[in-house]
């Protein structure tokens, strides 16, 4: 090579990186700029908790940022009045970017390092779904301004996808074929630490069982009475013996949701809820099959009747490790949450009463990339056995800090939650933008996607053909 042509190689490969670098510039700092705007909406949702398919507020407040930037909504997909599909641009790439924001029964908390209630039993935002839906519309927003003062082709799409705690919003989305011309779903979700990992995690089948029987008098006629709660406990009984002959990874879990209204008398109805979990979603229909003949067995056992729903399906997540090395590096690039003063002083309170917290310091830092087996599922299993997936987790909660509880409300509510939420943000946008950009990505994208599903895969919902369960959380 002549040094002329050297020289000229060098110059423009360098220019292409000042090029890369400015555009990673100016989305870092627009989105700077508005961390007032997102941090005040992801705190509307919080203090205002929604529980799932009735999150009528939270999808309104999403919707009309959307409707200004100038995106199109299509609301009430899938026959869910709080799911939605916003879309902007036209063309090829087309990438989904995926937001929540139901909430979770019973988890009301202030946003103090105490446990102390907002409302007493009120709902609460304990898996800071509120960060999810409001960093997503974010990330959205900022890559639809990039493909505008760009000039590059793509469409950038927002799933508003309701219910995932138990409700399986997004299968019923899937199923509908909301994702069948998507090229890939960039997503995220609040957690304790900041990751970039391909792995799976669950498969799910939940439903409710509900026994019917005689009310009576429990004191002066018994005997007339055929009690619905007996059905309920001797199904529980079952399946609690059921544990020792099922594999390793399997989980069951339940809760009585009716019990009866008094002591003295029989009920008459009963009801309990159950979830069923394992890595290998066969594995999860022959379980739930068998928990299924513990209860027919339960209501010939106590002359009852039973009847059972299925409220709920989700796959297994299909890791994508193409994709996931991408958000890997642009969160690296975006770095960790930085806490001030007043944050870090929030922390060490809240950790006194963690029983695993890990260094504070961590929030700050972007782990190293590795395959993760998760415990947990969620129904953005379903979309990644339908489009390539990936998904980060931001250092929206204290570190040690777990889902699902009051410290997780707590700090979701501060600017400990609402800066990692940035973070998700930029990392996503970023992302989106390397894909428009360099839309040979997909191909590999794409080719580790078909090889580890298979070239044969046939998708059938885990919840069968019912309509949504709207009304599983009233």
């Amino acid at each position: 090579m002549s040094k002329s042509l050297f020289i000229t190689l060098t110059i423009f490969l360098n220019c292409l990186v000042g090029i890369a670098q400015k555009d990673t510039k100016q989305i870092i700092d627009a989105l700077d700029s508005q961390n007032e705007h997102y941090g005040n909406l992801a705190q509307e949702i919080w203090e205002n908790p929604e529980l799932g398919y009735l999150e009528n507020n939270s999808s309104a407040l999403i919707i009309k940022e959307l409707e200004k930037e100038g995106f199109t909504v299509e609301k009430g997909v899938a026959g869910i009045p709080t799911a939605f599909v916003a879309t902007y641009g036209s063309g090829v790439p087309v990438i989904g970017i995926l937001g929540e924001y139901d909430a979770l029964p019973g988890m009301s908390q202030v946003a103090e390092p105490i446990f102390k209630a907002r409302v007493e039993g009120g709902p609460g935002q304990a898996c800071g779904h509120h960060l999810f839906g409001i960093g997503s519309l974010a990330a959205a927003i900022a890559t639809k301004n990039w493909l505008v003062n760009s000039g590059k082709s793509g469409t950038i799409k927002f799933y508003g996808t309701p219910a995932e705690e138990g409700g399986s919003g997004k299968v019923y989305m899937v199923r509908a074929g909301l994702f069948k011309d998507v090229d890939a779903v960039l997503s995220w979700h609040p957690g304790d630490q900041n990751t970039s990992n391909p792995g799976t995690n669950l498969a799910t089948i939940s439903g409710k069982f509900r026994f019917k029987g005689n009310s009576s008098h429990a004191a002066a006629a018994p005997e007339r009475g055929r009690s619905a709660l007996d059905g309920v406990e001797a199904m529980n009984d079952m399946v609690n013996m059921l544990r020792e002959h099922t594999t390793e990874s399997t989980r069951i879990h339940y809760v009585i949701t009716k019990g009866g209204d008094a002591p003295n008398i029989v009920p008459a109805e009963a009801e309990v809820y159950y979830v069923i979990r394992h890595s290998n979603r066969e594995e999860v229909q022959a379980v739930w099959d068998r928990v299924v003949k513990t209860a027919e067995g339960a209501a010939i056992g106590t002359e009852t009747k039973m009847t059972y729903e299925i409220i709920g399906g989700t796959y297994d997540r299909l890791p994508n490790e193409t994709l996931a090395t991408l958000m890997h590096k642009n969160m690296t690039l975006v770095g960790g949450v930085q806490y001030s003063s007043e944050d870090l002083a929030f922390a060490e309170e809240i950790q006194k009463t963690l029983s695993n917290p890990k260094p504070i310091i961590s929030a700050q830092t972007i782990q190293p990339m590795e395959f993760t087996y998760g415990k947990a599922s969620a129904d953005t299993g379903d979309v990644s056995w339908n489009v390539p997936l990936a998904a980060i987790r931001a250092a929206t909660w204290v570190p040690g800090t777990p889902p699902h509880s009051w410290q997780a409300v707590a700090a979701g509510g501060t600017d400990i939650g609402y800066k990692a939420m940035m973070v998700a943000a930029k990392t996503i946008a970023l992302s989106a933008i390397d894909i428009y950009k360099k839309p040979q990505i997909l191909l590999e994208v794409k080719e580790e996607f078909i090889e580890r599903r298979g070239a044969d895969f046939n998708y059938i919902a885990l919840l069968g053909d019912r309509e949504p369960a709207l009304d599983y959380r009233k």
